[in-house]
């Protein structure tokens, strides 16, 4: 019985949620119309994130060079999350902070758009790409959760998820990335 009330406040907790995702509307048309633009404009999408944010970043990047569920051209983006190599030779040879920063200085260039994903917004690593996106004019842009954490000032553009459980916030950037790639591959199809 417990866990069907657990199940039930989950559906609750979500449905609540996402009634209020309306608040993110501003952000998310910013976000859009920059992904739109740089890749308009032949240059690339780069993302970021940890755990499950990194997961998500995974599947956003290959949506974008893959498909989402119109056929159109590739689109260039690539995401600094899966390349364990490179990872751990980073983590081992310098530290784990520099694991998204050293990889952006290598693929990155001005024009590029580099968006983070995080539920906190306070992981070094992230903070630590953003600084050095900014230092190259890449412009960043964020999927946050809870308060936005130490990254939310150093963003163009935030997409402030407004909850605190991780599990929600997660459910509602796929979502809002989801949204994305929809809206990319009417663009891109009608080119």
């Amino acid at each position: 019985m417990e866990k069907i009330n657990k199940f039930n406040k989950s559906i609750k907790d979500h449905i609540e949620l996402f009634n209020n995702l309306n608040l993110v509307e501003k952000s998310y048309c910013d976000l859009l119309k920059e992904l739109i633009k740089t890749l308009k404009n032949g240059n690339k999408i780069i993302v970021a994130g940890n755990g499950g944010s990194a997961s998500d970043a995974q599947h956003f990047a290959a949506e974008l060079v893959g498909r989402f569920e119109k056929e159109r051209q590739a689109l260039p983006a690539i995401d600094i999350t899966s390349n364990s190599s490179s990872i751990t030779a980073i983590s081992n040879d310098y530290e784990f902070e520099q694991v998204f920063s050293r990889q952006l200085s290598a693929f990155g260039k001005k024009g590029d758009l580099f968006i983070v994903i995080t539920t906190s917004g306070n992981s070094k690593n992230i903070f630590s790409a953003v600084k050095l996106a900014q230092s190259m004019g890449i412009k960043s842009c964020g999927l946050l959760g809870k308060k936005g954490g130490i990254v939310l000032n150093e963003l163009d553009i935030a997409i402030v998820v407004p909850h605190s459980k991780t599990a929600r916030i997660q459910e509602a950037h796929l979502f809002i990335l989801h949204n994305l790639c929809c809206e990319i591959d009417d663009y891109f199809t009608r080119c």
